[in-house]
């Protein structure tokens, strides 16, 4: 060309590899928080607003607080024996219970927020969670959870200075402690195998012993039998939710219980956990009439153990969580109820 100018080349490539299409490109799904089921496995689920209050009350897992209930009235049944003229402590009780519902709801927004910060969830089977899902920042869904603590603490204050046992302080603090520690910090202890010991621990000796202990002031043999029952319950609910999540918890690093053991040993011992505290009851019916009652919640327990004896699909452990979660509940309040009349 007379200027010299080199004629351009519509066909010059600027590099030596295609771009990719955006929709293409692979996504890291611990950064997106983006849940999608493939082969069984949430990854991530696209979330186009802000939680909404659903989502709030899907995350405080309402389905779990049975497992608050229960230690409270069975504990405030033995309280009534305890004190040997019928004497309830109704505001005590309350208290109690508000603690105990406050750490259980506390535990289960920090869960949410621990797992979907570490990337656990991005592999779990069920529901999305705020955090892992994207359907709510972390530090909120932290802040929830310290919320929670917060007023169990209160409660627990208060607790203390109408009962006066002031050494109970270290107890409600060692029980928000273990509370974080499940999924929280930088080795949690629910990712060693160890969950369903502090949930026998928490849920059910320290929940149940205590509650009759501010009332009562002593702790008697109704509240330390019906306190390894509740705590047995309660691991047969965290050991099939666990069993649900055997792979993806394998596929996370996440080694619960169920994972070391296996899934056939996990169905095992999911049937062990919730029928030996029919035996405890049995013993009981030999002495207060009313807890022969108890074994109605059988019509829920037995058919829990079939489904996980012989479950196939996620789905099915689901049902099975929500029986056992139930069982809990009304074995309690049938057992506290045959103590306290």
């Amino acid at each position: 060309m007379a200027n010299g100018a080199r004629p351009s080349r519509p066909n010059q490539q600027k590099s030596s590899q295609p771009s990719r299409p955006a929709a293409n490109r692979p996504k890291n799904p611990a950064k997106s928080g983006n849940p999608a089921r493939k082969s069984g496995v949430v990854t991530g689920a696209v979330r186009t607003g802000p939680a909404t209050a659903g989502d709030w009350i899907s995350g405080a897992r309402l389905r779990t607080l049975p497992l608050a209930i229960a230690p409270v009235a069975l504990g405030t049944g033995a309280a009534v024996v305890a004190a040997g003229n019928g004497e309830f402590h109704w505001v005590r009780a309350l208290l109690a219970l508000v603690v105990a519902v406050c750490l259980q709801i506390g535990v289960n927004y920090a869960n949410d927020y621990s797992d979907g910060i570490r990337g656990t969830d991005n592999h779990r089977v069920g529901p999305a969670r705020l955090t892992g899902g994207g359907a709510a920042k972390p530090r909120t869904v932290l802040a929830v959870a310290l919320v929670f603590f917060g007023l169990a603490a209160v409660a627990g204050l208060v607790l203390v200075i109408v009962s006066q046992y002031w050494w109970l302080l270290a107890v409600g603090a060692a029980a928000i402690v273990a509370a974080w520690f499940y999924t929280g910090g930088k080795k949690p202890y629910g990712y060693l195998g160890l969950g369903e010991l502090f949930v026998f621990v928490f849920f059910g000796l320290v929940a149940t012993t205590g509650t009759t202990y501010v009332q009562a002031g002593t702790v008697n043999l109704e509240s330390w039998l019906s306190a390894v029952a509740i705590g047995l319950i309660a691991c047969a609910v965290l050991m099939v939710n666990n069993l649900r999540d055997i792979k993806p918890d394998k596929v996370a690093g996440k080694r619960t219980l169920a994972v070391w053991i296996g899934a056939k040993a996990s169905r095992v011992v999911f049937c062990v956990f919730l029928l030996v505290p029919f035996a405890i009851a049995g013993f009981f019916a030999l002495f207060y009439p009313l807890a022969w009652y108890t074994f109605f919640v059988l019509l829920l327990a037995l058919p829990a153990a079939l489904i996980v004896a012989t479950a196939t699909t996620a789905k099915e452990l689901i049902l099975a969580l929500k029986l056992t979660s139930l069982a809990a509940l009304l074995y309690g309040i049938l057992l506290g109820l045959a103590f306290a009349l």
